[in-house]
């Protein structure tokens, strides 16, 4: 991805000790099999001429069906994806990868952060589609994640903390994740991964996370809020939803 996940300063928390116990996955990873895949665009030379240490751009996306995958919006803007052309995107879920072409089916949502759905060539044939969930989450609800934060599928454990009332954050479904001490578990490479309740339906979409850098001993460091406070923004899967009765 291009660096959208964790490279804004979205709000400044103050870091506190870690006194909490890691949240325990409600359902088991294994079921999502095939489900949720790594994607990235690979630039070419012409694309790289701007930035040439910029070899593509990576992120999360889960199958809404073997032929389109949904991901953040702001992954398929990186990408430089479009409604028109088609443009080789590798995808993988551990087992293996391929490039498929893909171009953007449509867009969804309405607030600054938006879910885009990626339209495939041809089907992937071990695709396995999620169900989405209609209802909004209620606060302290337990949620799971799977990301590939650094190329790797990666489970991770949380909570449903609120909805933002204001500004960019206004809509969004705001979540608490960590994996020990470790905040900044989701990170770059997540944006677009599936935030799935007990039930196994899709509630919502990571976009983004709440991150501040300080400098230390001469050394730049970024941390994430305080324990008990959201640290990761996402959008509410409804929005595709509402796209399809608007259409």
């Amino acid at each position: 991805m291009r660096g959208r996940i964790g490279c804004g300063v979205l709000a400044l928390f103050v870091l506190l000790a870690n006194t909490q116990v890691i949240p325990a996955a409600c359902i088991d990873p294994a079921q999502f099999a095939h489900s949720t895949v790594s994607i990235m665009r690979h630039f070419d030379d012409a694309e790289r001429d701007a930035r040439p240490d910029l070899i593509g751009v990576r992120g999360t996306g889960w199958f809404l069906s073997p032929t389109t995958i949904v991901t953040a919006e702001h992954v398929t803007a990186g990408m430089k994806l479009s409604m028109e052309q088609w443009k080789p995107l590798e995808i993988a879920d551990g087992e293996g990868s391929h490039f498929i072409a893909a171009r953007i089916q449509r867009l969804a949502g309405v607030q600054a952060e938006k879910l885009a759905v990626i339209e495939l060539e041809h089907a992937v044939s071990a695709a396995r589609s999620v169900a989405i969930r209609r209802e909004p989450l209620v606060p302290d609800e337990q949620v799971m994640t799977l990301a590939y934060p650094a190329g790797g599928l990666h489970p991770v454990g949380g909570r449903f903390v609120r909805f933002g009332d204001d500004g960019k954050l206004a809509g969004m479904a705001l979540l608490e994740f960590y994996e020990g001490e470790n905040r900044l578990v989701i990170d770059h490479g997540a944006s677009g991964a599936p935030v799935i309740d007990c039930d196994g339906r899709v509630a919502a979409v990571i976009s983004n996370v709440f991150t501040q850098s300080i400098v230390w001993a001469s050394h730049q460091i970024r941390i994430s809020t305080a324990w008990g406070m959201p640290n990761v923004v996402s959008v509410p899967v409804q929005v595709l939803d509402e796209f399809a009765r608007a259409n």
